[in-house]
């Protein structure tokens, strides 16, 4: 939560932090179970085996290590004055809305981020910008507690 924390305003707190869901590790974990099973049967594989294995866990491996930057390096909160969503480790993308300028926040969940409650969060901000953050845990609850604080900021 660096970013968010070190870029408060006066007078502004955190209310609530979304988090990326542990989904997101599943394709890499996959590739890499998949290499272990195509050692049990290496023999029946052949020449091919060795190189399959390669791919399997090299490519695994590689979506892990994305998948756990990709976590470590997003942050989305609502704030007392704004929604702040920032993503990215080397190349950062932010987007920092005051409360009055939110349109709308759309959710899109396949049946299995329903079953696992993970989905996609996309911010509508007026003037036509949106920015879609995906595989958020508990989308639901995060567009709750935003639309209840925007709804707080706006009759007060």
């Amino acid at each position: 939560m660096g970013y968010i924390r070190d870029n408060l305003m006066s007078n502004e707190e955190v209310i609530h932090m979304a988090k990326i869901h542990w989904y997101i590790y599943i394709p890499g974990l996959t590739m890499v179970i998949l290499s272990f099973v195509t050692i049990a049967f290496m023999s029946e594989l052949k020449e091919a085996g060795p190189f399959i294995l390669m791919i399997l866990f090299i490519g695994g491996f590689i979506s892990l290590i994305k998948a756990f930057i990709f976590k470590i390096s997003t942050e989305l909160a609502i704030t007392t004055k704004r929604v702040i969503a920032k993503t990215g480790l080397i190349k950062r993308e932010t987007l920092e809305l005051n409360h009055s300028k939110v349109e709308s926040f759309s959710i899109d969940q396949s049946i299995l981020g329903r079953l696992l409650d993970f989905g996609s969060i996309v911010v509508r901000g007026t003037g036509g910008g949106k920015t879609p953050i995906p595989s958020i845990d508990a989308p639901m609850t995060f567009r709750k507690e935003a639309m209840q604080i925007i709804d707080k900021v706006e009759n007060n």
